[in-house]
């Protein structure tokens, strides 16, 4: 915690590393750093989260930046995690269309909880970046001014339609009078979610997934993707739209694959042209 790496992490990062480094220190901070091994780890440490896939990945994330630690400052010569596989989690998935509209139908344009609502599904920022929003944060040309917490990354997004409307572009923070955590925005979002009549598995982050599910139907860039989700890397992009309408893509597919052979052929044949002569008459 010492470390430049650490100090370096910002405030709520340091939260989930702390209490993940504190249960490695209080179940194995008195074992032998130096008899550390693959078979150990996944035993000793990672064995007791077996039920909890979420859990255990982030307890291998965080043993191997320690790992790292330890052989930087010359505590270990090797990594004794290499060839352990991350833990299968399931991810969340993107909402349906369905489930958008039910939504929709629930919470009608004016009310607080359809606000919150049309900022993640038309801006495609996470939880802690929508919490923050605001009217001052809206630009003269209407477009809104996102700060990352989790990558720093400054984005300019301009506002969707469903944005546009008076009573969408409201102030978000004083929902309750007063600014929101993060975690009890979540919560307050899980209960609009409940109330509207859907299921667990429509999360907010969902709606992230849905942003980027959306854009790649409407032909959207893995570039164009990434400048509204933040994204920096093809691969991040790829998760995110992993879900897009496959039949409508394929179809799409197919029709420019169908276009790109038609130009390449001529639309008649010589055959339309009349035969050819079999042989040449000699110039008179």
């Amino acid at each position: 915690m010492k470390s430049a790496e650490y100090i370096g992490l910002r405030d709520t990062s340091k939260v989930g590393y702390a209490s993940r480094l504190e249960m490695l220190r209080t179940e194995h901070g008195h074992r032998s750093v130096a008899g550390l091994s693959r078979e150990r780890i996944i035993t000793g440490i990672l064995q007791p989260f077996a039920d909890r896939p979420g859990a255990a990945l982030d307890t291998l994330k965080k043993l191997r930046i320690l790992i790292h630690h330890a052989i930087n400052i010359g505590w270990l010569k090797h990594d004794p995690s290499l060839g352990i596989k991350r833990p299968k989690i399931q991810r969340i998935r993107s909402w349906t269309e369905d489930e958008i509209e039910a939504f929709r139908t629930k919470w009608p344009l004016g009310s607080k909880q359809r606000l919150a609502f049309e900022l993640f599904l038309n801006t495609g920022q996470r939880r802690s970046d929508v919490v923050r929003m605001s009217w001052s944060h809206i630009t003269p040309d209407s477009k809104i001014v996102v700060s990352q917490q989790k990558t720093g990354r400054r984005l300019l997004i301009p506002l969707h339609r469903d944005l546009g409307c008076r009573k969408a572009r409201a102030h978000l923070h004083p929902l309750f009078g007063k600014p929101f955590t993060v975690d009890g925005f979540s919560q307050w979002m899980r209960d609009a979610i409940t109330d509207a009549g859907l299921p667990l598995g429509c999360q907010s982050h969902g709606l992230r997934k849905a942003t980027g599910r959306r854009l790649a139907e409407a032909g959207a860039t893995a570039k164009m993707i990434m400048s509204v989700l933040g994204h920096t890397t093809l691969a991040e992009a790829e998760r995110y739209t992993e879900e897009a309408d496959q039949a409508g893509l394929a179809e799409d597919a197919v029709v420019k694959l169908e276009g790109h052979k038609a130009n390449r052929f001529a639309q008649t044949t010589s055959g339309g042209l009349g035969k050819p002569s079999k042989s040449k008459e000699k110039s008179k």
